[in-house]
């Protein structure tokens, strides 16, 4: 396969970011897999003597996706990709540049869900019992308590400013996926930490610097550092396993439908468009009630060895 496209595919290709970026305004991690996604479908397509910019049947598109999966690609990036091309080929069919959208109704196999790993409240407990005060402990525990107290993506944290959150702010609004705003509580004990940052954070920030949290350079900690610091600090604790920010956030969105049952408020703390997505955490619940039922219910029981 070559790996350079067609300039009038490349052309497209580069169209379409464009919409992609300045009207949907979609983020970079995003844009990059469009545009990855949307080249190796224009590479094959010219390797097999198709033109995407074209009439390409729905069979085709069958084609690619086969091929795809023959080669290896696990169920869930082949979904990505072919929502890619649904997505290009219905900016094409807007424009009027085509007349069908050859990838409408070509489904990916069936992924298995996996459920979110999760921690408990006395796991999270120890986690967030974070000893030391020097600055970067402070902050630390801040990111920590954050992301438990609220349920933030890794990139909704990473691009807070210090002028949206105050240690007595009990509420925030942050901008999520699709450059969608929501307005989420912050709890007692993540605003206890913010305060204590904020006290100390000028010992590190340069004086110019908006970001809540900035690294020993005085500017915006990046994502990458976020999760190596939640890393080691889990590791620090002693916890048994990996812990990463989207651990936390599970377990936010875990512990939250455990007390409340309300899927909707869930939905609307995380910031999912859908709630079949947010529906996950209806499995842990259940994995959880039927624990107790196992460990409760007379029936439910095993029979110890001298009464069998």
């Amino acid at each position: 396969m070559t790996e350079t496209v067609d300039a009038k595919n490349q052309e497209a290709i580069d169209a379409f970011i464009h919409y992609l970026q300045y009207q949907r305004i979609l983020s970079p991690h995003t844009l990059s897999n469009y545009q990855r996604d949307l080249k190796d479908f224009c590479l094959w397509c010219e390797d097999n003597k198709l033109s995407p910019l074209k009439q390409l049947q729905q069979s085709h598109i069958r084609q690619y996706a086969a091929n795809k999966h023959r080669a290896g690609l696990s169920p869930k990036s082949l979904q990505r990709k072919l929502s890619s091309l649904r997505s290009f080929f219905r900016f094409r069919l807007r424009e009027g540049f085509i007349k069908i959208n050859p990838a409408t109704g070509v489904r990916a196999p069936k992924v298995q869900k996996k459920l979110p790993v999760t921690l408990d409240t006395d796991q999270l407990a120890h986690l967030l019992d974070l000893p030391g005060t020097d600055p970067l402990d402070l902050r630390d525990k801040a990111i920590m308590e954050l992301f438990y107290s609220s349920g933030l993506r890794l990139s909704e944290l990473a691009s807070l400013n210090v002028d949206e959150i105050g240690a007595t702010d009990d509420v925030i609004d942050v901008v999520g996926k699709g450059n969608k705003t929501r307005r989420i509580p912050v709890g007692r004990e993540a605003r206890k930490a913010i305060g204590a940052w904020l006290k100390v954070r000028g010992h590190l920030a340069k004086i110019d610097e908006p970001a809540l949290f900035v690294s020993q350079r005085g500017t915006r900690l990046s994502q990458r550092s976020i999760e190596l610091r939640l890393q080691k600090r889990a590791l620090e604790q002693g916890m048994p396993q990996h812990v990463h920010p989207h651990m936390l956030r599970h377990s936010f969105a875990s512990h939250i439908l455990e007390s409340s049952g309300d899927l909707r408020a869930v939905q609307e703390l995380l910031g999912h468009a859908d709630i079949s997505t947010t529906q996950i955490y209806t499995h842990l619940d259940f994995q959880h009630l039927a624990q107790v039922y196992d460990k409760a219910h007379p029936r439910a029981q095993a029979k110890s060895k001298k009464n069998r």
